[in-house]
C-alpha cells in the first residue's frame, strides 16, 4: 500500500491543455474515484499517474518517491482496463501468471500467488478455461486478479465496468466494495457513472473541463456541493434546479422569489444585494408532493415514470421543468395539476458563476477540496 501525491499536475497535447493544474493527496488503503462528464481528463490524469503519458508540469508521488520521469513498470502500481486485454490463447491460470512469469518469479511463488487471488475473487473453478469460455463478468475477473498477483502500492482502474451489462455492473460492483475490505488497497478508480462512484468510493474528486472541481466523502459531496457543477452531476436523478432573485438580506438570510412568486428564506454566507440573479437547486427526493413546510409552487405532470417501488414524475412549471421522485404507491397522471412543497432546509442557492453561496443548517459554509 502507498499514498499518492499531485503537485501542480498539467498536461497539454500540443498547444491544448488539458488539465490545468490538479493538487490531489489520496492517502494510504484509500479508495477514491475520479468522476466526471467524457472528455473532463479524468482517464488522462489516471494515465499520467500510471506513467503512460508524460506530465507536461508538476509532480507524482507515490509513497513519498517523486516517480514524475520513472517508467511504468518501476512505478509499483497496477492497472485494469475497460477492455479485459487477456490472451484468448492461455488459459485464465496463464493469464494471471504471465506478468509474473515474465519478471522472472519462482513457479512456487507464482502458483501460490494466482490461487491466492483466485479464491479471494471466487475464480478457482475457472482456472483451465479459456478467455471464450467466460461470461464478461468472470474475464473482468481475471483481469482484476492479474492486477492483485503483482501485489502492488498502488491499484488503478480505468471504467473497469462500463463493458457489462446493467445487471453484471451490480454485481461486479458488489464484488469490488468487497475486495476493497479484503486487499485493503490504495486504489484509484475511474468512471462516468456517478452511482459506482457513490457507493464505492472513500472520497470523490469531482473533474470538470481539466479542473478539480470539488473532493470528498461521497455524502459530503451529495449534501453539501461546492458549486452548481457538482451538484448536478452527484445525484440520480441530478438536482433541479430553479430561477431566482434576491429579494432582500434579514441577518445571515437572503429572501429569494422564484419565477412562479414563491418566496424562501435560506442562510447564506455573504450579503447579496437585492435583485441579484441566483439559481435555487433542490434534489428530487428532497419535493414533497401538497401539505405544508415550505414554498408551494404549482405545475404540470408531463411524464410519469411509474417504476413500482419508486416514481419519477416530470412536471411543467411556468417556463421550466423539475422532477419530482416520490413513492411508487402514488399513482399520478400525465396532465394533473400538483401542489409542490420545497422545503427551506433542503435547498441550495447558486450564484451567477455557479458557485454555492447557501450555508448548511450548522452554519458552516460549503467546503471546497
Amino acid at each position: 500500500m502507498a499514498d499518492l501525491d499531485l503537485k501542480g499536475v498539467r498536461k497539454s497535447f500540443g498547444a491544448v491543455e488539458i488539465l490545468h493544474g490538479i493538487d490531489l493527496h489520496v492517502e494510504n488503503g484509500e479508495f477514491c474515484v475520479f468522476v466526471g462528464p467524457s472528455g473532463c481528463g479524468k482517464s488522462t490524469l489516471l494515465r499520467l499517474v500510471a506513467g503512460l503519458e508524460e506530465v507536461s508540469a508538476g509532480t507524482i508521488a507515490i509513497d513519498a518517491l517523486d516517480v514524475t520521469d520513472v517508467q511504468p513498470a518501476q512505478r509499483g502500481i497496477a492497472m485494469v482496463f475497460q477492455s479485459y486485454a487477456l490472451y484468448p490463447h492461455m488459459n485464465v491460470y496463464e493469464n494471471m501468471a504471465f506478468g509474473l512469469k515474465r519478471a522472472k518469479y519462482p513457479k512456487a511463488e507464482i502458483d501460490l500467488r494466482v490461487r491466492r487471488a483466485a479464491k479471494t475473487l471466487h475464480i478457482e473453478p475457472l482456472l483451465l478455461r479459456r478467455p471464450r469460455d467466460l461470461s464478461g463478468g468472470q474475464r473482468q475477473r481475471v483481469a482484476i486478479g492479474r492486477a492483485i498477483v503483482r501485489e502492488p502500492k498502488l491499484f488503478l482502474f480505468d471504467e473497469p465496468l462500463s463493458n457489462l451489462d446493467a445487471a453484471l455492473r451490480v454485481e461486479m460492483r458488489v464484488e469490488l466494495a468487497k475486495l476493497k475490505v479484503e486487499l485493503g488497497a490504495t486504489i484509484v478508480y475511474v468512471t462516468h457513472d456517478q452511482t459506482e462512484a457513490m457507493t464505492l468510493a472513500d472520497r470523490i474528486v469531482v473533474i470538470n473541463d481539466g479542473n478539480l472541481e470539488q473532493s470528498g466523502a461521497p455524502l459530503d459531496l451529495y449534501h453539501h456541493p461546492a458549486n452548481k457543477f457538482v451538484a448536478g452531476f452527484i445525484g440520480s436523478p441530478k438536482m433541479n434546479f430553479l430561477g431566482a432573485r434576491a429579494v432582500q438580506m434579514d441577518g445571515g438570510h437572503v429572501a429569494v422569489v422564484l419565477a412562479g412568486g414563491a418566496t424562501l428564506s435560506l442562510p447564506v454566507s455573504a450579503p447579496v444585494d437585492a435583485g441579484t440573479p441566483l439559481t435555487l437547486g433542490i434534489r428530487p427526493e428532497h419535493l414533497r408532493l401538497g401539505g405544508a413546510g415550505g414554498a408551494i409552487i404549482h405545475g404540470d405532470i408531463v411524464v410519469a415514470e411509474l417504476l413500482g417501488g419508486e416514481s419519477y414524475l416530470h412536471v411543467r412549471l411556468a417556463d421550466e421543468t423539475m422532477v419530482i421522485k416520490t413513492d411508487g404507491e402514488a399513482t399520478p397522471r400525465r396532465g394533473d395539476r400538483i401542489d409542490v412543497v420545497l422545503p427551506p432546509a433542503q435547498c441550495h442557492l447558486f450564484d451567477a458563476d455557479g458557485r454555492r453561496i447557501s450555508t448548511r443548517r450548522d452554519g458552516a459554509p460549503a467546503s471546497l477540496h
